[in-house]
């Protein structure tokens, strides 16, 4: 679970999990395995990942693979540029911000839509454990609440 910026996807409820069998846990909608940097990575790392403009944060995780928290483009600044830190020699592990939402694999999934909502997330980490297993994306869950509606006047 190194590199990259974190990746995301979400379900509804509906048969997006196969045909004749619904999709009711983030789990069975998430985008698993979603890239994040361990610990011990750089603050330049974090710093090319987000400077992807469609990337808000990276997840950071530890040698077990739980999920610690997130570096943000906020975070790198204050923790790193205005404190006149070496980005190639910091790591992301000292300059960690807690997650303000995750969610549980084994949550609903419209439990986790409405939580996507009130916070107003696009992506949000899934944990089992405390362990890093997916992402959910607001735009994938949309998209596969759509996919479980009937058609019109299809009783």
């Amino acid at each position: 679970m190194s590199g990259g910026g974190p990746e995301a996807g979400v379900g509804g409820e509906g048969q997006a999990g196969g045909e004749g069998r619904y999709v009711t846990r983030v789990r069975e909608a998430m985008l698993a395995e979603p890239r994040a940097l361990t610990v011990g990575a750089t603050a330049q790392e974090a710093g090319a990942i987000l400077a992807r403009v469609e990337v808000r944060s990276v997840l950071v995780v530890d040698v077990q693979g739980l999920l610690v928290g997130e570096v943000t483009r906020a975070s790198l600044v204050e923790r790193v540029v205005a404190a006149g830190r070496d980005p190639r020699t910091t790591t992301v592990g000292s300059i960690v911000v807690p997650v303000a939402v995750m969610l549980d694999a084994d949550a609903d999934v419209e439990q986790a839509f409405l939580l996507m909502d009130e916070h107003d997330s696009e992506r949000l980490p899934v944990v089992d454990g405390g362990r890093l297993v997916g992402a959910l994306s607001r735009s994938v869950l949309r998209r596969r609440l759509a996919e479980d509606e009937p058609p019109p006047g299809d009783d």
